[in-house]
């Protein structure tokens, strides 16, 4: 009788045994940090970029972000970091495309819903600081419902289309419409009740 070996998937380690090789400089943490989240990692370069090429490159340049990062940091959510420095480097890389030509992206679609009431660096300047734009932000985030956090942050910070946060959460494309007009209405008050003219 023939045995007939299956070829099974490699369970993921947690993430604080990735952090740890990462810490100890074991070279292993960039391959568990593929198994774990590649795909994950993909799809929000994807999201950015919509080209598969420069999305594995971008992979490629957040598992090195990651290796030059920790240490001396130290992160409390692995999958949080990962997302931030992918997202930095997709967005590096659209705007360098975009000095090329035109790409079309969810990104400039997901921005351009806040353009109207989020002004550009530039027109920041000194009267309003950046970082304190930021922390108004964050604390906006924060007093959202779960779900509403949820939406704005797949939305506005993974740039995910509509359809896919309507899919995630069971629900129509239409009220996820309505949810996003609901917290960019709530935003805008909150930004102005702190002194932001919009």
């Amino acid at each position: 009788m023939e045995i007939k070996h299956r070829q099974t998937a490699k369970t993921p380690l947690d993430d604080e045994r990735i952090i740890e090789l990462y810490w100890v400089r074991d070279e292993k943490a960039i391959e568990e940090t593929d198994i774990k989240y590649k795909r994950y990692l993909f799809s929000i370069t994807y999201n950015v970029l919509h080209d598969r090429l420069d999305c594995e490159e971008c992979l490629n340049d957040t598992y090195l972000g990651a290796w030059n990062a920790i240490p001396p940091t130290r992160p409390h959510s692995l999958k949080v970091f990962l997302t931030t420095v992918a997202r930095r480097v997709a967005i590096k890389r659209y705007h360098g495309n975009r000095k090329k030509h035109a790409i079309p992206s969810e990104m400039t679609v997901s921005l351009s819903e806040l353009e109207d009431f989020i002004a550009s660096d530039e027109e920041i300047g000194a009267d309003f600081d950046a970082k304190r734009l930021g922390h108004i932000i964050s604390d906006f985030v924060r007093s959202l419902s779960e779900r509403r956090q949820f939406i704005f942050m797949s939305r506005y910070y993974v740039a995910e289309p509509i359809d896919v946060i309507a899919r995630d959460l069971s629900l129509s494309r239409s009220m996820i419409n309505k949810e996003l007009a609901v917290i960019r209405r709530a935003l805008k008050e909150k930004l102005e009740s702190e002194g932001y003219v919009i």
